[in-house]
């Protein structure tokens, strides 16, 4: 695979983030309800923090979105094709730098239930559940990454 660099995501990205959620494997079946529908908005991506990774010709292969007002890490995805390829990690390193640089001492993750171990591998730890409401018909996770813990 050819160089990967992490960049802050533009509003011209919102249709290659939008087609990465849409188009991901881990939300077909019973979670598909979770992104019908879903759009990673120009306006979203302007006001929050949101860091893809990009390959030389600028192909995403995965992005996430860190909300600093609610330390919450909202959004986290790789594309199908580059898994395994530990662009994942390189992600979530990346957004626990930048929060912790915006003065975050942690970062709560509501998981999608099948990307948990990714989270726990990755450094997180579970706090909590948080119960099916609304569309939403299963228990997720929550986890959350203790920042001032890991810098110490």
């Amino acid at each position: 695979m050819s160089e990967i660099t992490i960049r802050r995501a533009t509003a011209a990205d919102s249709k290659r983030l939008t087609r990465l959620v849409r188009g991901s494997a881990a939300y077909r079946g019973p979670y598909a309800v979770m992104v019908d529908g879903y759009q990673v908005g120009g306006a979203y991506i302007e006001h929050h923090p949101v860091h893809a990774a990009v390959d030389a010709d600028d192909r995403v292969l995965g992005f996430y979105a860190l909300l600093i007002d609610e330390a919450e890490l909202d959004l986290a995805f790789v594309a199908d094709a580059a898994q395994g390829l530990g662009i994942g990690r390189r992600l979530i390193g990346h957004m626990t730098g930048e929060a912790r640089a915006a003065g975050l001492t942690a970062v709560r993750v509501v998981a999608h239930p099948p990307a948990e171990e990714f989270y726990l591998r990755t450094g997180a730890r579970r706090t909590g559940t948080v119960a099916a409401s609304g569309r939403i018909h299963w228990d997720r996770p929550e986890l959350t990454y203790d920042l001032a813990a890991a810098a110490a």
